[in-house]
């Protein structure tokens, strides 16, 4: 059976703002019914703010008010709330060990890939313009040991983000006139 979210802190709001019996709470919840009289009495989940199952979707006021007229009807789990698994907005962390990589990865768009254009690579990678450049130009003060390398295989970034950066920096690439990985030059004449 299904459970809600969070089921002591529904269970203390069922507690302090229904007439629920304990053992429908408790069925509820998936708690005994006698830690819910403990919680009712005050000795136990002291801490815990309630939750309302009702603002999150979880259960409906006629299934409350339903269960509240019969005390041998049980509560049922409307739908379980969705978990968004939206991607944090803004920088993400790279750690101290893969940070030297960054240009290796850098360089292996510009040779790869150099239809896609710098603020692209920025985000895909994690870096700025300004090291773009500098790998671009050779003017990186580690420049020497700089060795092309896929970003996917370093760990900066997934192979769908790579080919979705690379799928819409296509059109851009060919309307510049640059070389674009993958496809088959035209025959010369």
């Amino acid at each position: 059976m299904a459970l809600p979210l969070m089921p002591k802190a529904t269970a203390v709001w069922l507690v302090e703002n229904t007439t629920l019996s304990f053992d429908q709470i408790a069925d509820f919840c998936g708690v005994h019914a006698l830690e819910v009289q403990a919680i009712a009495d005050g000795e136990v989940a002291v801490g815990i703010v309630g939750l309302d199952p009702t603002t999150n979707g979880q259960l409906t006021r006629e299934e409350i008010e339903r269960c509240e007229k019969d005390e041998d009807a049980r509560l049922h789990l409307s739908t379980l709330p969705e978990l968004s698994q939206s991607k944090a907005k803004g920088a993400r962390y790279t750690p101290v060990s893969k940070r030297q990589d960054k240009p290796d990865a850098i360089a292996w768009l510009l040779k790869h890939h150099p239809e896609v254009s710098d603020a692209q690579a920025c985000k895909l990678i994690g870096t700025t313009k300004d090291t773009i450049a500098k790998v671009r130009d050779r003017s990186h003060w580690n420049a020497l040991n700089i060795k092309p390398r896929n970003p996917v295989t370093l760990g900066l970034c997934s192979e769908a983000d790579l080919e979705k950066v690379v799928i819409l920096a296509r059109p851009r690439g060919r309307q510049s006139g640059l070389p674009i990985a993958d496809e088959p030059e035209a025959p010369q004449e």
